[in-house]
């Protein structure tokens, strides 16, 4: 499998649990997904949000009838930068025997025609710093560290 071979497109509810196990498959997402069968309500719920919000997209990489990618983006629209919209990844996950095929990016250059045909002046997203793989392949597809991200947790 490879890039060539994999669609992009809205996720269904069936997709939920392979979209969980992406998340969940990674140092930091083992300690706050729960991959359990069936899967907490919470995640449905989540999903039900994305279908209302217009501004909310939650897509997946298919190939073969098997889901092997992810990603959120959001649309915000703002005052700062004159009024500009900025598109916000999240979440961008390839399966992990799939991966160094070209399918995360594109993901990211599908999320990236996607903002910029829905008005979006920049697109941003958040990586944590012990990402360090994650920063060099966004680096590698034009992304620059600009900011300093914090964050509370309740």
């Amino acid at each position: 499998m490879n890039a060539k071979s994999v669609s992009i497109r809205r996720a269904r509810r069936d997709d939920v649990a392979a979209i969980v196990a992406m998340l969940a498959d990674d140092h930091l997402g083992r300690a706050r997904e729960r991959l359990e069968d069936p899967l907490p309500a919470a995640y449905d719920e989540a999903f039900e949000r994305f279908e209302r919000d217009p501004n909310l997209q939650l897509v997946v990489a298919e190939s073969e009838g098997r889901v092997v990618g992810c990603l959120q983006l959001a649309i915000l629209p703002g005052l700062s930068s004159q009024g500009g919209v900025r598109g916000l990844l999240e979440d961008v996950r390839v399966a992990s025997d799939c991966r160094s095929r070209g399918i995360g990016e594109q993901l990211v250059q599908w999320a990236l025609a996607e903002a910029k045909a829905r008005g979006c002046n920049l697109v941003e997203l958040l990586t944590h710093a012990s990402r360090v793989d994650a920063q060099r392949f966004y680096k590698r597809l034009g992304f620059a560290a600009s900011h300093v991200g914090m964050t509370v947790r309740f």
